[in-house]
């Protein structure tokens, strides 16, 4: 019996989108190898919090894990581990931690044998595994969380371990060949604990027994010498040439990784080969830059939190932004949170309508694992049963926040529930999250940014021919009939006809978008903003011709002047 519909799993087959194309490769390597399952994995540093760019990878990977699901009609099985690189040494201390002076004490010790700065738990790598975890739950992804000291110290990559020490000379050789002078002449891809401080040692080998799986170092401190197994958690691997051990004694079939990690790839490839293993296949995304440009970092934590994009923004959001142009670099900044969240709102809005060909182009169709909500609909009142239904944008409750003059949600509904009155937060749950967001979004970006302006001369007559034509029109007139109203008086006026459009007429020009722009900057105090007439519609027409009138008196610029006055004065 199938899993899936015949004309889905036919329309994966030609798909174009990215992560059907990452799933075919998977299909071939699969097919190739005779394996019975499919295994995923992500990695993830634990030395800094967990950051969106970690979110990122197990979310296309997610995408492609489904994809793949989807062109098997679910006949393989499938994992994805969410791996975590939690021995590795502490190299330096986080700028965006507390109690740093705890972590400077034990620098060099794998990050489970550090403690935690945030007394939660008994490691700050066990803290930052458990920051991972619960974000990842929170998204609802289906994942198998591993642990790299608990995989060491359990055994579970002895066997490769032993093959690698027994191939010592053939991985030195492809690792040497990556290094410059000074560090191949103490590299080792084995890297022991101490057995007294109990710091990661990055020292040369002097001895190995392959039969007894040891190897012979000397602490450069002390002069000391010590044998340590290469087992049981007493040593770690070097990450490159750990990579390629996790891929081979795991099985992993499927890793993405960011693009400054090509080089990384192809020599933990050439690894993993050395120890009879393939490669997994995957592909290279190009990394996040913060608002000046610059990579993210973990430790520097120059990019958005997980934490801070969810205070401004759905999650369904943040998931279209993974989606998109995953080979492109894209800056990740508050300012990118509104049109997230608004593409995705018009993504949803269009999948029902859309074959199946389409709707697996369509993000929504990756977001939500084939199976995407309905979107929440709003029909406005006295509109009728034939009226078209409409989803509220996030940037038209930003504006409808800005013409409110209030950060209470019941405020906003009310305004929401006089246009549509039949729709609340129990109906709507996902719009109201979005008003509570656009409160936020608004309160710490939007607000302080704006500009407003004085009209001039020929916008003074024009606001006030529109607010005489709105008060001629009924309380519950519709979106579009407040929007043809608003264009009406556009055309009577020069500076905003345009005879050069396709749709214009002697009689009946078009509207240039500086009549827009003039409403945008006189009301809003903004260079762009939602449709007026859908604007209009949810504040109400007497309101509008309120706030036309402040506009008009200066009242709106002179009351933002004062807030910027009361910021910076603290």
């Amino acid at each position: 019996m199938s899993a899936f519909e015949p004309a889905l799993i036919e329309a994966a087959r030609v798909s174009a989108a990215w992560p059907f194309e990452e799933a075919k490769k998977l299909v071939a390597r699969l097919q190739k190898s005779g394996k019975k399952e499919a295994l995923f994995e992500t990695g993830y540093g634990p030395s800094g919090l967990p950051h969106i760019g970690t979110f990122g990878e197990v979310a296309r990977t997610s995408m492609v894990r489904h994809a793949f699901r989807v062109l098997t009609d679910d006949a393989i099985p499938t994992r994805l581990i969410a791996f975590s690189d939690d021995m590795d040494g502490l190299r330096k201390v986080p700028d965006n931690v507390p109690n740093k002076e705890l972590l400077a004490q034990h620098l060099g010790k794998p990050l489970t044998e550090v403690p935690d700065p945030f007394g939660t738990h008994d490691s700050f790598g066990r803290h930052n595994n458990a920051r991972l975890c619960a974000f990842l739950d929170q998204f609802g992804f289906d994942y198998e969380f591993k642990s790299s000291t608990d995989a060491y110290r359990a055994g579970e990559f002895d066997a490769t371990l032993l093959k690698m020490l027994a191939r010592f000379d053939k991985v030195m050789s492809i690792m040497l060949a990556t290094l410059r002078e000074e560090r191949a002449a103490t590299y080792s891809p084995f890297l022991p604990i101490h057995p007294k401080t109990r710091i990661v040692m990055q020292v040369p080998i002097e001895a190995r027994d392959v039969e007894a799986g040891t190897i012979t170092w000397t602490d450069p401190a002390t002069g000391e010498r010590f044998t340590t197994p290469v087992t049981g958690g007493h040593a770690k691997l070097q990450w490159k040439p750990d990579w390629a051990m996790r891929w081979v004694a795991l099985g992993v079939d499927y890793e993405m990784a960011g693009k400054d990690l090509i080089d990384s790839v192809k020599v933990s490839s050439q690894i993993a080969r050395a120890l009879d293993g393939m490669p997994p296949e995957g592909f290279n995304y190009e990394l996040f830059l913060d608002e000046q440009g610059q990579k993210i970092s973990k430790s520097k934590g120059n990019g958005l939190t997980i934490e801070e994009w969810l205070d401004y923004g759905s999650p369904e959001s943040l998931a279209l932004f993974m989606y998109s142009r995953p080979r492109e670099a894209k800056k990740l900044h508050f300012d990118v949170i509104p049109r997230a969240v608004d593409e995705y709102l018009q993504f949803l809005g269009g999948y029902e309508r859309q074959d199946w060909k389409n709707r697996l182009g369509n993000p929504a169709w990756h977001i939500h694992a084939g199976n995407p909500p309905a979107p929440e609909l709003v029909a406005q009142a006295g509109s009728g049963e034939n009226a078209t239904r409409t989803q509220i944008t996030f940037g038209l409750l930003l504006n409808l926040v800005a013409v409110a003059n209030s950060e209470d949600k019941a405020v906003l509904w009310a305004f929401l529930q006089r246009y549509a009155p039949d729709v609340s937060a129990q109906t709507h749950p996902r719009l109201d999250a979005l008003v509570g967001y656009a409160i936020a979004y608004f309160r710490d970006f939007v607000k302080p940014a704006k500009h407003y302006r004085l009209p001039d001369e020929v916008e003074r007559e024009a606001f006030a021919a529109l607010a005489d034509a709105l008060a001629a029109l009924p309380a519950d007139a519709s979106a579009e009939t407040v929007q043809d109203t608003a264009l009406d008086i556009a055309r009577t006026i020069p500076r905003y006809q345009n005879f050069q459009a396709k749709s214009a007429t002697p009689e009946r020009p078009a509207v240039t978008g500086e009549w827009w722009k003039a409403i945008y900057q006189v009301l809003f105090g903004e260079e762009q903003g939602p449709r007026f007439g859908s604007f209009a519609a949810i504040y109400g027409l007497e309101n509008t011709r309120k706030l036309i009138a402040k506009a008009l008196a200066g009242d709106l610029l002179r009351e933002h002047e004062d807030f910027v006055a009361a910021r910076k004065a603290g």
